[in-house]
């Protein structure tokens, strides 16, 4: 009776009084005991209500059978598929829609309706590859931001294939804890592509010194990515990743001399391997032998350049005097490019002038870097508070000079320019 008299209210009531009226219908219906009759009546009123031409009345069932264990299915799944702004709290809360219905709702849904299915306290893997397969951008983000999300590794490259050049969505996928190293890797790609195209486009490098530049920043972003990937997934993690190096093509010799010149044997052990399809075992033999002719015929099958064999070699020379002095180091070391450098220089007819431009350019970069690291030091220095004046300027006010970051500087710069 209860039920047919707020059906007959409902077709005089206007919208917001049938909003108030279905809202208060389905608080009834979830909190209150009712006879098995009365509640099927009240499913059928409340079914009808979906069928209301107010969206207000359809948000008013929306927001109450939202987070509702009891909720009718067939209303909440009714509601999922309708239009963004109603279907959003039940797609991002209802505990009854199941992975299959979240999929196809993604599938159908607008940016908003698919953020709202990324944005739920848990999000299956299954959900979670399709959003990235057709999710709009909006949606990718909110998925890689949400850490109740059990995003898989292919779903994520396939996140940066298709929105990489956006730097929201890189920037929230880079703060995931644990992301892969070799999504990682994809991240750092990405961002050098959109940056070389971004300076190209404005005119502010040519298309050639953009591309080099390019590569020689995601190189030594590679070379901290590989070092953070042995120290925590140890020789096997790092043998994923230079196959994914491999396979994307940015496995290149100048990558594995950068990273042998910082100190890290890793990768080049793994390049070895996974170039030349040897053992590892027999690799790591060779490798200690690394004057030997056994060597050689290795370097040589991992189809690595010929005219760089003396620079690996004086490479490894200077790793092995050394000791572990630059172990589990990212950045290039002045003393073993300065050893590489002589040893090549005394043997080059001509032929290693591609070769000395590289360890030139390594040798700069070296440079600098120790260069901003000791200014560094020296005005930390300056302005520690234990550091007294000279006695010829006692008398004189001191006056503190500002403390310059170079690398910070730098980095503004850079973003100034962009």
């Amino acid at each position: 009776m209860i039920v047919r008299n707020f059906l007959s209210w409902a077709q005089t009531a206007n919208a917001a009084q049938r909003a108030e009226g279905a809202g208060a219908l389905a608080r009834a219906y979830l909190y209150t005991d009712l006879e098995p009759q009365e509640r099927r009546a009240a499913e059928i009123a409340l079914m009808s209500l979906l069928d209301d031409p107010s969206p207000l009345v359809r948000r008013a069932l929306a927001d109450n059978f939202a987070s509702a264990v009891d909720a009718p299915h067939a209303i909440v799944s009714a509601l999922a598929s309708d239009q963004s702004d109603i279907a959003a709290p039940v797609l991002s809360r209802s505990p009854l829609l199941t992975e299959a219905e979240l999929i196809d709702c993604a599938a159908i849904g607008d940016a908003f309706a698919q953020s709202a299915i990324a944005l739920r306290a848990r999000v299956p893997a299954g959900v979670c590859a399709a959003l990235a397969e057709v999710g709009a951008r909006e949606a990718a983000i909110s998925l890689a931001v949400n850490p109740g999300a059990d995003l898989p590794e292919f779903s994520m490259r396939r996140m940066i294939e298709r929105f990489g050049d956006d730097g929201e969505m890189r920037e929230a996928l880079l703060a995931r804890p644990w992301l892969p190293a070799t999504v990682r890797n994809d991240l750092v790609k990405a961002t050098a592509a959109a940056l070389s195209a971004f300076v190209v486009d404005c005119g502010w490098m040519t298309n050639e010194r953009a591309e080099r530049l390019s590569r020689e920043e995601r190189d030594k972003a590679n070379v901290i990515i590989v070092t953070e990937t042995a120290e925590r997934d140890g020789r096997h993690g790092v043998r994923e990743l230079v196959s994914h190096l491999r396979a994307s093509q940015q496995l290149t010799a100048s990558l594995v001399l950068r990273a042998l010149l910082s100190g890290n044997r890793d990768l080049f052990e793994a390049a070895l391997v996974e170039l030349s399809g040897l053992r590892a075992e027999k690799v790591a033999g060779l490798l200690r032998d690394f004057r030997g002719a056994g060597f050689a015929a290795l370097y040589s099958r991992a189809g690595l350049p010929e005219k760089f064999l003396p620079a690996f070699r004086a490479a490894l020379e200077a790793q092995h005097e050394y000791g572990d002095s630059h172990a589990g180091e990212t950045r290039l070391s002045l003393m073993m490019i300065e050893r590489v450098l002589t040893a090549c220089d005394e043997i080059n007819g001509g032929e290693l002038d591609r070769l000395m431009a590289l360890l030139r350019r390594f040798e700069m970069e070296a440079a600098l870097d120790d260069a901003r690291l000791e200014a560094a030091r020296i005005a930390a220095e300056a302005q520690a508070p234990e550091v007294a004046a000279p006695a010829a300027f006692s008398g004189v006010p001191a006056r503190s000079a500002p403390l310059i970051d170079l690398a910070a500087f730098e980095a503004e710069l850079m973003q100034i320019a962009a």
